[in-house]
């Protein structure tokens, strides 16, 4: 049944059999052959073709993957009960986004170390829609935002603050703008409007890129306070430029010391404020 359900899931979240094929090794007849199983044992359709490739999952083909996706959770927890009582170490994944992973996360995680010694952390940075989908796929335990996305399903928390500035060579042409799926885009976007300014752009898929051509002297930027070096000119902005970051977690079974890490992050928080 594991085998038919993990074919089912990689099937929904690919909408292609010939992709969930490849991915899982196996050819495409036995993922039709699986699904066709599934079917029979729960007795329903999950797919309706649309086109040659493409199938549109039924209803009822929602319905299983969010069951799924907890009943995937139980059996994480169960093996983590396991693997407790061999004394093997609690994995924490944690997803955040650019700005948060670079700036926020380090000072988090040295708290966090030395609360739980004994929990293995995995990290991993991502743009705030990615980090939301890793989080509504369980793939991820925590997750951080710059973006304030619709997170039906998902707890969301705001547990920070972060101030936004003009950085660089103030009396230059050239902005350094992020792209348009960054947090920080869309308040350049708000500052360019508010300033009835079109001007030229170099666009950037990486905050760590434009930080240090700021450095050289290339172009200005709206970046965080935080990342401004002490070789850049900054001008300050107003209230309307302080992002809020939010921290994500999933609602079905947590418990156990990832429920421990979670308070503990928002009580991190709470105490800086």
């Amino acid at each position: 049944m594991f085998k038919l359900l993990t074919t089912f899931r990689v099937a929904y979240e690919t909408r292609n059999f010939s992709k969930t094929a490849e991915i899982l090794f196996i050819s495409q007849p036995a993922v039709s052959n699986q699904i066709k199983q599934l079917e029979e044992e729960l007795e329903c359709t999950l797919f309706k073709r649309k086109g040659k490739q493409e199938m549109h999952p039924t209803k009822s083909a929602e319905t299983l993957y969010a069951r799924l996706l907890n009943l995937t959770d139980d059996w994480r927890e169960t093996a983590r009960l396991v693997k407790e009582s061999s004394k093997e170490k609690l994995h924490c994944r944690i997803s955040a986004s650019n700005t948060f992973s670079v700036y926020y996360l380090p000072e988090l995680m040295k708290h966090l170390i030395a609360i739980f010694p004994e929990v293995m952390f995995e990290l991993e940075m991502g743009n705030s829609e990615e980090v939301l989908e890793k989080i509504k796929k369980h793939s991820v335990d925590f997750g951080f935002i710059e973006k304030p996305l619709m997170t039906d399903g998902v707890n969301r928390v705001e547990i920070e603050q972060d101030e936004l500035v003009i950085a660089g060579d103030l009396t230059s042409d050239l902005w350094l703008s992020r792209e348009e799926t960054s947090g920080v885009y869309h308040y350049m976007e708000r500052y360019f409007l508010k300033e009835n300014l079109n001007p030229k752009r170099l666009y950037v898929k990486n905050n760590e890129m434009i930080v240090k051509m700021l450095e050289e002297g290339l172009g200005k930027s709206l970046i965080s306070k935080r990342a401004v070096t002490v070789n850049m000119t900054i001008e300050q902005l107003d209230k309307a430029y302080l992002r809020s970051f939010f921290l994500l977690q999933k609602n079905h079974f947590v418990t156990g010391e990832l429920l421990e890490i979670g308070k503990e992050i928002e009580n991190f928080y709470s105490q800086k404020k």
